[in-house]
């Protein structure tokens, strides 16, 4: 039961986070060569294309780190575990706690500043004049990715192999 349920959420988190960012990058992509042609070849700028990348990096770095914490990539000391192997287990624990800590502040301060920028009228892109509240809600969306991937990850490393095994 459980690999079976931890198996369909790691697809659809999967299709998510993949589908997401290719999206996102080919936008950036096309927007900034859209640009650059225009710019060399025309007189014509396209004086959005900034924003659009910039959006794009803020979006991309934390769907980034919810497929970071799928492959298990997150930035950890192991050197510690290498000298001590039977500090291992305690170390990987530890570490997974520290990303659902992480996990749990984005949802709860992503959600707050949602809120804010969703109450405040004024709060949009300078070029584009989108509502910045629909930017701020992928920090708890992420958040709540990370800490659903995190226990996942966890349980795998209890029971000792992959869900999807």
């Amino acid at each position: 039961m459980w690999k079976k349920t931890a198996r369909a959420i790691d697809k659809t988190l999967a299709f998510v986070e993949e589908w997401s960012l290719f999206i996102a990058v080919m936008t950036a992509l096309i927007v900034a060569l859209a640009n650059v042609f225009l710019r060399k070849f025309t007189p014509i700028s396209l004086y959005w294309s900034d924003e659009v990348v910039r959006k794009v990096i803020f979006f991309t770095t934390y769907v980034g780190a919810s497929a970071a914490v799928r492959s298990r990539s997150l930035i950890r000391v192991d050197a510690l575990p290498q000298l001590f192997p039977v500090l291992k287990r305690g170390v990987t624990l530890l570490s997974h706690l520290a990303a659902l800590f992480f996990a749990g502040i984005m949802v709860w301060l992503g959600w707050q500043m949602t809120v804010m920028a969703y109450q405040d009228e004024f709060a949009r892109t300078s070029t584009l004049q989108i509502a910045e509240w629909k930017f701020y809600a992928v920090l708890p969306a992420v958040g709540v990715m990370m800490f659903i991937r995190s226990i996942i990850v966890m349980v795998e490393d209890w029971k000792g192999g992959p869900a999807g095994e």
